[in-house]
């Protein structure tokens, strides 16, 4: 078992120091980069990224068809691959195995879990574990990406809409995500996100098509692609926007974090977020016996099945106020 990191205090927000950085997994100078990177405070206006816009935009239209083209084995798929590229993809895998390495496995397994995550619809494991290093080294302060002090809804969606070159995305990869941008394999994945997403959409009308024609063909591509997809973010943002306003506080951190009972339903445990700010690296978010991390039980399955190793699952119960 590996230990975790003490708990840091409460105060107004400021520029964490080195220690709080390296327990996010994040390098870097102790200047406050801005939003749009890693470059100072005068950095240029941030630029609307007109491609994630359609695809947000495209999502979120398709998931309207949601009520027209319903089937219970629609509504399975919905919840399967919603707990897969959600559950698995992101909290598990994005989020505590790549960014702040809870656990450890092997190589194949990580490149699975990262195109697993990819089909989550939020971007590569590259950008995504960037964005969170970030966040975490400067949680609701200057250099956040996505705090509610800079609006509910920017916190909770608008903040994906800019977009940086590709000289500036390059040079924030390489801060925020040394280690993942070494692998060749997730630099190839971070290139093709979309193609994964639209070869599910194809495999999945296929499949119905086969199956049941094509009403059944647009009910599993409607509920297994783009009602999931819509699904999966908002829960996903939740995390960033909800837990930072309302819940209760375990610990007393510099940031707003806050468990939300509510997200931590929507996200597999992930809710559990003062507890998470507390101790980034703990593989465990739930620290009290009700607070229930389905994720964390899958990654105690790895374990015993001998694919995951160096858990760091040491119980922080003698902190909690």
């Amino acid at each position: 078992m590996l230990d975790t990191e003490t708990p840091a205090k409460l105060g107004r927000p400021m520029s964490p120091p080195a220690s709080a950085r390296s327990t996010a997994g994040a390098p870097g100078p102790a200047d406050r980069p801005s939003r749009s990177g890693d470059g100072p405070s005068d950095a240029p206006p941030l630029r609307l990224g007109w491609a994630t816009v359609f695809w947000i935009g495209l999502l979120h239209a398709g998931a309207l068809a949601a009520p027209w083209t319903f089937s219970w084995s629609g509504l399975l798929l919905l919840l399967f691959l919603g707990w897969l590229s959600g559950g698995i993809g992101i909290c598990l895998g994005y989020h505590r195995l790549f960014t702040h390495r809870s656990f450890a496995t092997y190589r194949p397994l990580r490149w699975v879990i990262a195109l697993t995550g990819s089909l989550a619809g939020q971007g590569s494991v590259i950008h995504w574990t960037a964005n969170h290093r970030k966040h975490h080294a400067h949680s609701d302060s200057e250099g956040d990406p996505h705090s509610p002090r800079d609006g509910f809804w920017w916190s909770h969606v608008l903040w994906v809409f800019p977009e940086m070159g590709a000289a500036e995305l390059a040079r924030y990869h390489r801060r925020w995500a040394p280690d993942l941008v070494k692998d060749p394999v997730l630099r190839f994945l971070d290139r093709t996100f979309l193609f994964w997403n639209i070869l599910l959409g194809a495999g999945l009308f296929t499949a119905g098509w086969a199956v049941g024609g094509t009403p059944l063909g647009l009910s599993w591509l409607v509920w297994g692609l783009f009602l999931r997809l819509v699904y999966v973010l908002h829960a996903t943002w939740l995390v960033n926007s909800a837990s930072h306003c309302w819940g209760y506080r375990n610990y007393e951190t510099r940031d707003d974090s806050r468990n939300n009972w509510l997200v931590a339903l929507l996200t597999y445990g992930e809710g559990w977020h003062n507890n998470h700010h507390a101790f980034p690296r703990l593989a465990c978010a739930g620290h009290r016996w009700w607070e229930v991390d389905v994720t964390y039980s899958v990654i105690r399955l790895l374990a015993f099945l001998g694919l995951a190793w160096e858990v760091a699952d040491r119980h922080p119960s003698a902190s909690l106020r």
